[in-house]
């Protein structure tokens, strides 16, 4: 009964606006009531007649500004203020009402159906009650109208006066977040995120704290990482979401016994405290047992309509026949080493292009003219139906771009996803090896198949699988001597993170200024000298880093600086703010974990 009533509710509200409407004149108004109202109620016309004068009080009116003009109730004895001329004890008062009527409801069926510059100057009015904005937003994004959600939703978190926020609006705060990175609107999702923070309510606050510690995974950038995790937790000690959240960036900073440890922590805590459900209860306890692949099991089951054909590619993968011979030549003259693609090769590749349908952008190292994901479920799907396809490197290429822009970022995915590949082009390069001690360079045949395929695995497994990427790296450059492809930089970092400094020591000596990431080499053995105690040494390598930028050690020191991004074609000038940015983003968490290292360079700056 208390459904049929709901509707019955909503559709004669529904109904009663839009008498409203048409004059917003109370007595015109009633006159549709008891011309109409009945209808709506089985024939029940008191009913009707005793909801009109409460709904007309809620009803924000535009010729007032959108105020509204509410009744006052009367007393027993007076006149009824349905206009019946009979005594309020005689008429509305008697009839009862199965649930109390929301008194936001009014508003939120008007948010529903103005447009343009109405609904603008409704929300303009501030008038609104923060209850309707939010019951009206959250209906705007699930019916699809992104736009107008995010619109109502932004009136709701303006920040000014966070008091009136209800405390349900978490699940429409994350949605407003969702959106503006849905749609581009990168500046007002950072705006937001900061006036929370800086102003927002407790509840708020944990949320944004946590949302913005997986922006700077998103972005890499660890050590923002964890400033904002630690923050998270100093807000929310008890929130279950940090047991997911620290598991991942213990992932992204390689450290996966301790991923495993501190889940198993946050289970015994959240289970003794009781107030988690079965499901919740059982994704820590998978965590606790396997982060890794409790997460990758959870990224599948979120990506819907990719998981059945993503978890065909994996087990594909897994089962990977043996990578076939290429052809191989060593160049007499030169002493490079060829692979030239051979007409089986071609005719694979061919087959698959009619499915994948993206060109690769020679003109930069690992990209796409085009978004490979739009039809991914049909390549996905005719890969596992011609696995063959793999014989070819150019095919190999392409999936290993495509499943790195997509999962390259996140640790838990390189093991089923990049790791076989890795494992099929590690043969190709004994191979070419066998022809002999050459080099095999980007510009020669078709050597920059081979060699893309290992660029875009060593930075999709670096967080993920960090050993097998430091040791194809190493590969790559033992194979390919003429340019480092940024290559030795990626395994300097790794040896830092590894804590392997004499090795990163030899590595950095032995590089030469090629004109890229060269800050990196110099900092790398900086960091090196000062772990293994050569101070003198690192006084004079910390000489070269200020030679070469000066705004090295102020990005390092300074805890909050202000971003400095790299130009529209991604290029960063040495020695400028953007490529001290860089650094700092991916290297900066292992200055902090280093004792006194910070503090040594702040002393120097």
């Amino acid at each position: 009964m208390l459904a049929v009533w709901v509707d019955q509710l909503l559709g004669f509200a529904s109904e009663a606006l839009s008498a409203i409407r048409q004059k917003e004149h109370y007595p015109d108004f009633m006159i549709w009531v008891r011309a109409e109202g009945g209808d709506y109620f089985n024939g029940d016309f008191a009913t009707a007649q005793a909801l009109a004068p409460v709904l007309w009080s809620q009803t924000p009116l535009e010729r007032l500004a959108f105020s509204g003009e509410p009744l006052a109730e009367p007393g027993r004895n007076e006149p009824c203020w349905c206009d019946s001329g009979r005594k309020y004890k005689q008429c509305c008062y008697p009839v009862d009402f199965p649930t109390e009527i929301p008194e936001q409801m009014m508003w939120m069926l008007s948010l529903r159906e103005w447009k343009g510059a109405t609904l603008k100057a409704a929300l303009q009015s501030r008038e609104a009650p923060a209850q309707a904005l939010l019951e009206a937003g959250l209906i705007a994004a699930e019916s699809g109208q992104t736009g107008r959600s995010m619109q109502i939703l932004e009136s709701l978190f303006d920040g000014r006066d966070w008091s009136r926020l209800p405390e349900q609006a978490e699940p429409a705060f994350e949605i407003l977040l969702d959106l503006f990175q849905e749609r581009g609107f990168t500046r007002k999702r950072t705006e937001l995120l900061d006036e929370v923070l800086e102003r927002g309510p407790l509840f708020l606050r944990g949320v944004a704290l946590e949302r913005l510690c997986l922006m700077h995974l998103d972005n890499d950038d660890l050590d923002s990482a964890r400033a904002a995790f630690v923050r998270a937790q100093q807000a929310l000690p008890d929130s279950p979401t940090l047991a997911y959240i620290e598991a991942m960036l213990l992932l992204h900073e390689g450290h996966e016994q301790e991923a495993k440890e501190r889940a198993h922590f946050w289970y015994r805590r959240l289970v003794r405290q009781g107030d988690l459900d079965e499901d919740q209860l059982a994704f820590l306890a998978a965590l606790a047992d396997n982060p890794g692949a409790t997460l990758a099991d959870q990224l599948l089951s979120a990506e819907e309509d990719l998981a059945t054909p993503l978890i065909g590619l994996q087990s594909l993968l897994a089962a990977l026949h043996t990578a076939p011979k290429l052809e191989f030549q060593a160049q007499a003259e030169t002493g490079r080493l060829e692979y030239h693609e051979n007409s089986r090769e071609a005719t694979l590749f061919a087959a698959w292009h009619e499915q994948f349908q993206v060109l690769v952008d020679t003109d930069v190292a690992l990209g796409f003219r085009d978004d490979p994901w739009g039809n991914a479920i049909e390549w996905m799907s005719a890969l596992c139906a011609h696995p063959e396809w793999l014989d070819s490197p150019q095919v190999v290429q392409d999936l290993t771009l495509a499943l790195t822009s997509r999962f390259g970022s996140l640790p838990w995915m390189a093991p089923s996803l990049l790791e076989p590949l890795a494992l099929r082009l590690s043969r190709w390069l004994e191979q070419a090896r066998a022809e002999g001690d050459g080099s095999l360079c980007w510009d020669d045949a078709n050597n920059a198949f081979l060699l893309r395929i290992g660029l875009a695995l060593v930075v999709g497994m670096e967080r993920g699988a960090r050993q097998h990427s430091r040791q194809l790296a190493e590969e790559l450059l033992a194979i390919n001597r003429e340019d480092s492809l940024g290559l030795r930089e990626l395994v300097l970092d790794q040896l830092l993170r590894d804590e392997r400094n004499r090795d990163a020591l030899t590595l950095a000596d032995a590089a030469e200024d090629d004109g890229s990431l060269w800050l990196n080499i110099l900092l790398g053995r900086t960091l090196a000298l000062y772990r293994l105690q050569e101070w003198e040494q690192a006084e004079e390598a910390l000489g070269d880093v200020k030679r070469h930028s000066r705004y090295a050690l102020e990005m390092l020191c300074t805890e909050h600086p202000r971003p400095a991004l790299p130009g529209k074609d991604g290029s960063m000038a040495p020695g400028t703010r953007a490529e001290a940015w860089q650094y700092r983003t991916l290297m900066r968490d292992q200055w902090r974990v280093t004792p006194g290292a910070l503090e040594w360079l702040s002393e120097r700056r």
